[in-house]
C-alpha cells in the first residue's frame, strides 16, 4: 500500500503507527513508522557522557529531560507535517546503550550513579568471573560491575533490590515490568540460547561467590525477566505517560516490546539476524555482531558472546571508542575554519575531510594514531590516551593524516576480528554498516571493506539507527504471524526491496591497511607509555 499523506493522518489518528526511541552515546533519537514500516516523524536530544569520580555516568534526572524533549520534537513533527494531534500509538519499543551498571534499592532509589558501558574499572572482577564461568565476560558487562562493586566492599551492595541497563530502567518506569530483551540480557550476564534465560549453571556459580558477603538477595531475586523478541512486555501506565509526554495528551495502555540494546537493534535495522549474517556498527564506539553457524572452538577474551533479539548466539568484537578522536580531529579543523572566517556546515567540513583520505597513501604515509580516549580491553588497557606520531620522513600531509585517523579508528577492531576468521574459520559473505562512520558515500565503507576483507554494504535505511531497529521490533510484538520468525519477518517484510550499496576490498587499500596495522601493533608499546606517563 502506497501511504499518501492522508493515509499516513488517518493511521495516526487510528493509532496503527510504532514508536521506536533509542537512547545512544551522543543522542537520544525517536522515529515514528506507519504501516509500512517507513519512518514519517523523528524527534531527538542531545546529550554526553561525563567523567566523575573515577566514571563515565549521565545524570539519571537528564534520561526524563532527553526523553520529552526527544518526543515534544517528533510530536510536533508529527502536528506540523500532518495536521493531527499525536495521542495514541500501536505499539513502543524502548532501548539504549547495551551493559553498564544500574542499580535500585527496593523504594527504587538509585544507589549509585549510573555507570556506563564506557567504565574499564572492573578489570579484577571480570578476570575472576572469565576464569570461574571460562566464558568471556568483558569489563562493561553488568554482571563485571556488580562483582567488583562486592570486590570492593561498596556499602550499597546489601540494599540492592533490582539490577538493570540504561534501556531496562527506562521501560520499568514507563510501564512497571522488570523485564529485558534477551540480546541486552546477554550483555548483563551469560546466556543459554537453547533455554533463551540466563545461564543457570553459572548463575549457581555466582551465587556461590555470594557466600561470604552480607547479602539476603541471590542473583535471581535482583536480574529483570528474560523475554525474546515478538513477546509482550507490558503496557504504558499513566504515571509512564507523564514521564513521557510534557502534554500528557498521549493515552495510557499502549504496548510496549522487550527494551533492547544498540547491539540488537542494530542487528534488526540491518537485517543481521539470520546465521552467516553480520554487522557493524561505527560511531562514537565500534562493534561487529557475527551470528554464528557453529559455536566457537574456545574462549576468547577479545570476543563477547551475546545472542541476537531472538536469542541466537552472536560473537561480537567491541570497541570502546571509533570516531570520538577522530570526531576531535575534524572539530579542530573547524575551529581553524571559522578564525580564518569561513562558515562551513558540519556535513560539509565531514565529507571535505573524509574524503580527503581518498587521496591519501594506501598505507596512510607512514603516520600512526591511537583513538584511545578510553580503555580498549581487546588490546588491554584499562585506560586510554589519545595520540598521533610520526617519524621525520614520514609523508605528513592532510589525505595521509585523514587515512590514518580513519585507519585507527578501526585498528581494535581489526585485532578483535582476525581471531574470528582467521583462528576460528568463521565465514561471512559480506558486513551490513551502520553509523556515522559512514555517513559520507564511500569513505568509510572503503575503509572497513580494507581493513576487514570482506564486502561492506551500507542500506538506504541504514542512517535510521537504532531507534529504527526497536520500532521494528515494537511493529513485530504486533504484527507478526503465527510460526513468523524475527528474520522471516524482516527478510519478507522490511528488508524484500531494501537497495543497499556494496564497496569489495580495494587490493592496494588492504596492502595499505596491513603495512599501517604493522606500524599499530608495533606502536601499541607508545601507547602503554602515554598511559604510564600522562597521568
Amino acid at each position: 500500500m502506497i501511504m499518501t499523506d492522508e493515509n499516513i493522518k488517518q493511521a495516526i489518528q487510528d493509532g496503527k503507527t510504532t514508536l521506536g526511541i533509542e537512547f545512544g552515546s551522543t543522542r537520544i533519537k525517536a522515529i515514528l513508522i506507519d504501516e509500512n514500516y517507513t519512518p514519517i516523524a523523528t524527534g531527538g536530544y542531545g546529550w554526553e557522557n561525563r567523567y566523575e569520580n573515577g566514571y563515565w555516568t549521565y545524570d539519571l534526572d537528564e534520561i526524563w529531560v532527553g526523553l520529552q524533549a526527544c518526543y515534544t520534537e517528533l510530536r510536533d513533527d508529527v502536528q506540523e507535517k500532518y495536521g493531527v494531534a499525536l495521542t495514541t500509538i500501536g505499539s513502543i519499543g524502548f532501548s539504549g546503550m547495551m551493559h553498564g551498571y544500574l542499580p535500585f534499592d527496593k523504594d527504587a532509589n538509585l544507589l549509585t550513579p549510573f555507570r556506563t558501558w564506557r567504565n574499564t574499572t572492573t578489570g579484577q572482577a571480570a578476570d575472576a568471573l572469565t576464569e570461574r564461568f571460562q566464558f568471556n565476560i568483558p569489563l562493561r558487562w553488568s554482571i563485571a560491575h556488580l562483582y567488583q562493586a562486592i570486590l570492593d566492599g561498596e556499602d550499597h551492595i546489601g540494599e540492592i533490590d533490582y539490577l538493570t541497563t540504561l534501556a531496562g530502567y527506562v521501560h520499568w518506569r514507563l510501564t512497571g515490568q522488570k523485564v529485558m530483551g534477551i540480546c541486552e540480557a546477554s550483555g548483563m550476564f551469560p546466556i543459554d540460547s537453547k533455554i533463551a534465560d540466563y545461564d543457570a549453571g553459572r548463575v549457581a556459580q555466582f551465587n556461590e561467590l555470594l557466600s561470604d558477603v552480607d547479602v539476603s538477595w541471590t542473583l535471581q531475586d535482583i536480574m529483570p525477566k528474560v523475554l525474546s523478541a515478538g513477546d509482550s512486555a507490558g503496557t504504558l501506565t499513566e504515571d509512564g505517560v507523564k514521564l513521557m509526554d510534557a502534554s500528557g495528551t498521549l493515552q495510557a495502555g499502549i504496548a510496549l516490546c522487550p527494551p533492547e540494546g544498540d547491539a540488537g537493534t542494530g542487528m534488526v535495522a540491518t537485517n543481521a539476524v539470520a546465521e552467516r549474517t553480520g554487522n557493524v556498527s561505527a560511531g562514537t564506539s565500534a562493534f561487529a555482531m557475527i551470528v554464528l553457524e557453529n559455536d566457537l572452538s574456545k574462549l576468547h577474551t577479545e570476543i563477547d558472546m551475546v545472542t541476537t533479539p531472538s536469542g541466537s548466539p552472536v560473537a561480537m568484537v567491541h570497541t570502546n571508542t571509533c570516531t570520538t578522536d577522530l570526531d576531535a580531529w575534524v572539530g579542530l579543523f573547524g575551529e581553524f575554519a571559522k578564525a580564518a572566517g569561513f562558515d562551513i556546515d558540519v556535513s560539509t567540513l565531514f565529507g571535505t575531510l573524509y574524503n580527503q583520505a581518498l587521496e591519501a597513501e594506501a598505507d596512510g604515509g607512514g603516520l600512526l594514531a591511537y583513538n584511545y580516549v578510553a580503555g580498549e580491553p581487546v588490546t588491554g588497557f584499562d585506560i586510554g590516551r589519545p595520540l598521533f606520531a610520526r617519524t621525520p620522513d614520514s609523508k605528513f600531509n592532510l589525505a595521509n593524516f585523514m587515512r590514518t585517523h580513519l585507519y585507527s579508528a578501526l585498528g581494535t577492531l581489526k585485532i578483535g576480528m582476525d581471531i574470528l576468521v582467521e583462528e576460528e574459520k568463521v565465514e561471512l559473505d559480506q558486513l551490513l554498516g551502520h553509523g556515522g562512520f559512514f555517513k559520507t558515500p564511500e569513505v568509510g565503507q572503503r575503509m572497513m571493506a580494507a581493513a576487514l576483507q570482506v564486502p561492506v554494504a551500507v542500506m538506504e535505511t541504514a542512517g535510521e539507527g537504532g531507534a529504527w531497529g526497536i520500532a521494528l521490533l515494537a511493529a513485530y510484538m504486533v504484527d507478526k504471524s503465527d510460526d513468523e520468525t524475527l528474520a522471516m519477518f524482516l527478510d519478507e517484510k522490511i528488508f524484500a526491496n531494501e537497495n543497499s550499496v556494496s564497496i569489495d576490498p580495494d587490493p592496494q587499500d588492504v596492502e595499505g591497511f596491513l603495512a599501517f596495522m604493522e606500524r599499530y601493533t608495533a606502536g601499541l608499546k607508545i601507547q602503554r607509555a602515554a598511559v604510564e606517563s600522562l597521568a
